[in-house]
């Protein structure tokens, strides 16, 4: 497939010397415009990177934060179509920050598979996860994705050995997630050291990217990611920030307050 805005966004970041800024935010949370603003305002709060959640009703992967964060942007009205009108309006403005897609597959599913590829690419999505969907399924979504040239990536967990890795390695594209920990997101801190060990062991296998989520919630936890990985992914720490606001406004401030922190603490370690 041709190169895609994540592709050139780590391409500019390794010759930066500098790992990537992840986020993640769900679609709606906590309403349609709302999100939008934040969506808007996190690259200028530093991101290099941003995942969106299409809310699911059955979310197995998901800790309580972003449970709660797709119940209330599915309480807001938040539909798979609505999602992709996210981005379009995001794009209105910023035709340079690669979005992702993150979530499960029956939404997608019901969408219409071909539908969902060709109205996400027009609206300007980049990248899919899509959790629920083994290798053994790539003919499913994984292939019409990069035939489309949407970039599928795969996430990679402690217990991937090397068996199974390159399994997953096989048909990944744009870049690879490492889970940190076993357990759901925001369930427990990363230990770098431990990560360190699995990335070294994943390396072996691949040159492609690495970035690293689940529970980075510090800009001292994202710095030590960074020092390691090739990117730093937060979700939950920034929609608790929108489950804690008393308004809409602080919600936007708040996560775009973490988000700069977090921005800071990864670019203060240099890869050069």
């Amino acid at each position: 497939m041709s190169e895609t805005r994540i592709d050139r966004r780590f391409t500019a970041l390794k010759e930066e010397g500098r790992a990537a800024f992840v986020t993640f935010v769900m679609a709606g949370d906590p309403d349609h415009e709302t999100a939008l603003e934040i969506i808007k305002g996190l690259p200028r709060a530093g991101a290099d990177v941003i995942e969106i959640g299409m809310p699911f009703t059955d979310p197995m992967a998901d800790g309580p934060s972003i449970q709660q964060a797709g119940l209330r942007a599915l309480a807001s009205g938040t539909t798979l179509k609505s999602t992709l009108s996210l981005i379009r309006e995001f794009r209105a403005t910023d035709q340079d920050t690669p979005i992702v897609l993150m979530g499960y597959y029956n939404p997608i599913y019901s969408y219409g598979i071909d539908r969902f590829l060709e109205e996400g690419k027009e609206a300007g999505v980049d990248g899919l996860i899509i959790v629920d969907l083994p290798t053994e399924e790539d003919e499913e979504l994984c292939l019409p994705a990069l035939k489309a040239g949407v970039n599928f990536i795969r996430l990679t967990t402690p217990t991937t050995d090397d068996t199974r890795l390159p399994a997953v390695l096989k048909n990944t594209s744009g870049f690879l997630y490492y889970v940190s920990i076993a357990g759901t997101t925001g369930a427990a801190a990363p230990e770098p050291a431990d990560v360190a060990k699995s990335l070294e062991r994943i390396r072996k296998a691949t040159d492609m990217p690495i970035a690293v989520g689940f529970g980075i919630r510090t800009p001292d936890q994202a710095a030590a990611i960074a020092e390691i990985a090739d990117g730093a992914v937060v979700g939950s720490a920034l929609v608790e920030c929108i489950a804690n606001a008393q308004t809409n406004k602080e919600a936007v401030d708040a996560v775009l307050s973490l988000a700069s922190d977090l921005s800071a603490g990864i670019r203060s370690v240099s890869k050069n």
